[in-house]
């Protein structure tokens, strides 16, 4: 496959118009992903269109003009773009967040936003668990350190994701506690003690992982007021968005509290302020790579291509973000 154009594959050689779907992904699928993609809208009789790795903007932004539909991953859908989109009339986003598109502009246009929530749990849940191990052994710095057994978890949210930790935490022995609002139910009912705040969460915990989407009542969530409650030597693991820590907050707490460390799947936007003032307490991914395994990436894109063709052909909106 080559990359750094467009690559049409049209899947049908009738002369008829046919549903557009645009695969934009500046990080391509996997090729295995790619050819399961491909067999599921051969299967439907829509046409493809992939832009990969592509570096320029504009390319992409020619490229969604004429599309019916479009996936992406990581790749952005603002209001310029959904401007242009004549036909657009579905952006399904490869994963779980879909904090790269503007669902308020897509509303107004009426373009229906859905995104693919569990496909790549595992992965998230998996590097949670790794990253924990990481901070409980020093870094790998040849330190004497902890070990996770016997240790009690707090899950900081309960959806697909969080989910996973507990399964896999349980595994290495762990005691698992949960703070949601809205999955409580479930959390009871599968025997886990729910804490009535989340600063009663973590002054309990001895790790916690946090697990909410980088919108509404979680941003910035994760404040002073609510860290200052963190135990003695705690970890406090983020695979989900930078954008649910309190930057400002976090750096204040951890010059008071030198006991604590912050793992997370993205460097935060004052990532040079860790650098300089806390060697040894923090680790940041090169970039998010919760999701960056080839399972997740197969059944991520298999599931948005599914999803496309369920939408046009029956008018499924399962997965829809953006109602009303």
């Amino acid at each position: 496959m080559e990359f750094g154009f467009l690559l049409v594959l049209r899947v049908s050689e009738k002369r008829v118009a046919m549903t557009k779907v645009l695969i934009a992904t500046e990080k391509p699928f996997a090729e295995k992903a790619i050819s399961l993609i491909q067999d599921v809208f051969l299967n439907a009789g829509f046409e493809c269109v992939y832009l990969e790795r592509y570096t320029r903007r504009e390319d992409f932004l020619e490229a969604i003009k004429t599309s019916d539909a479009v996936i992406i991953r990581s790749d952005i859908v603002d209001r310029k773009a959904l401007s242009l989109a004549e036909n657009l009339k579905l952006i399904v986003r490869a994963g779980a967040g879909y904090d790269n598109v503007d669902v308020e502009a897509a509303s107004e246009k009426k373009v229906v936003v859905m995104n693919t929530p569990g496909q790549n749990s595992n992965a998230v849940a998996e590097l949670a668990i790794g990253l924990a191990v990481y901070g409980m052994r020093n870094m790998f710095t040849g330190a004497s350190g902890s070990e996770l057994r016997g240790r009690t978890l707090g899950l900081h949210g309960y959806g697909y994701v969080a989910r996973n930790v507990k399964r896999i935490a349980e595994g290495f022995g762990m005691n698992v506690v949960v703070f949601t609002r809205y999955s409580k139910q479930r959390a009871e009912s599968e025997g886990l003690f729910v804490t009535d705040s989340l600063e009663e969460l973590y002054a309990i915990s001895d790790v916690v992982s946090i697990h909410v989407p980088a919108r509404g009542e979680h941003l910035k969530s994760v404040s002073f007021e609510v860290l200052r409650h963190l135990k003695e030597n705690a970890l406090l693991i983020n695979t989900a968005r930078k954008e649910v820590i309190n930057e400002d907050d976090l750096i204040n707490f951890m010059r008071f509290r030198p006991d604590v460390k912050y793992l997370a799947d993205i460097a935060p936007d004052k990532a040079a302020e860790f650098e300089k003032c806390f060697k040894g307490r923090y680790f940041f991914t090169p970039k998010k790579i919760g999701a960056q395994t080839a399972e997740a990436n197969i059944n991520a894109g298999v599931a948005a291509a599914g999803q496309v063709v369920e939408f046009f052909k029956n008018g499924d909106t399962t997965f829809q973000v953006n109602r009303g």
